[in-house]
């Protein structure tokens, strides 16, 4: 069976819509039409009902779904086995939340290595909505991320959480920040959440972004002030052009290990996890 089929089913599955599958797989409504026509044909079964309603799951789509899912995982798993690099006996492709590949997966990944030695890495630094769609294809094995996206197939865990601080380039007293030189930070929902809820006077900021290390480099290049990763922080006040806002509130945000479903309880990765939630508390892995 061709991996196109089940990618063309399973995107029908979210979208409910042949012309919307259409434009997100890149292909024309007629192409996703001959996909399913032909996995139908290939399974014996009708898997949508088309009405001017719209596009439903018949009960044996809906039956075939899952399994679905679980032969596009197995696909790429299979593909990623047979492209281990020479002298490597596994290959872990890692996601990481961008932020904190910037600072933390120098450490991390020496110790992923002391631990498992005879491993080889992909890493992927990326947001995580993305690194949630590729756990649940197969394209990532691991990955470490700000927001979970709950679904049947993928295992979430806490494994800690990091702070971010406020620094400013004018002042050291919230009173002094203003709204007009703030840059406003939107690391993750629920960060952004706690952002606007704790310093509601500053989410009229002109500029929001995404990643502490831009953060950081607007500040530097046009001063101001805005919430920065801790190690951030305190690079930018030792720099001595900024300070650290003493009395704005520190927000921190959870970090989570992700995985495919069926992975939650393998040994690779849950020592992956350990390792992770070790450092983020400060404590070297073992």
């Amino acid at each position: 069976m061709q991996i196109e089929l089940l990618e063309c089913f399973l995107d029908l599955c979210e979208t409910r819509s042949f012309n919307r599958s259409a434009e997100r797989l890149g292909v024309t409504q007629s192409t996703v039409s001959a996909r399913i026509t032909a996995l139908e044909a290939a399974l014996g079964a009708k898997l949508f009902t088309r009405s001017r309603a719209g596009t439903d799951l018949t009960m044996e789509g809906a039956r075939f779904e899952g399994h679905a899912r679980n032969l596009r995982h197995e696909w790429h798993e299979a593909k990623r086995r047979v492209q281990v690099p020479d002298r490597a006996a596994h290959l872990v492709r890692l996601g990481i939340q961008n932020d904190l590949a910037a600072q933390h997966i120098g450490e991390w990944m020496a110790d992923f290595r002391r631990a498992l030695p005879d491993t080889a890495f992909y890493i992927e630094p990326d947001y995580s909505n993305q690194m949630s769609a590729d756990l649940l294809t197969g394209a990532l094995d691991f990955a470490v991320m700000y927001s979970p996206k709950p679904h049947p197939d993928l295992h979430f865990s806490t494994v800690g959480e990091v702070a971010y601080r406020m620094v400013s380039a004018d002042t050291d007293r919230r009173a002094g920040v203003v709204a007009e030189t703030f840059v406003f930070a939107h690391f993750s929902p629920a960060f952004e959440a706690m952002h606007r809820a704790l310093t509601p006077e500053l989410a009229g900021s002109p500029i929001s972004v995404g990643q502490s290390g831009t953060v950081a480099s607007l500040l530097e290049a046009m001063g101001g002030a805005g919430y920065v990763l801790e190690r951030t922080a305190a690079r930018l006040v030792a720099s001595g052009r900024f300070s650290e806002v003493t009395d704005a509130p520190v927000l921190r945000q959870p970090v989570f290990a992700a995985m495919h479903l069926r992975h939650r309880i393998a040994p690779m990765h849950r020592r992956l996890s350990r390792i992770v939630e070790r450092r983020l508390s400060g404590k070297a892995a073992a």
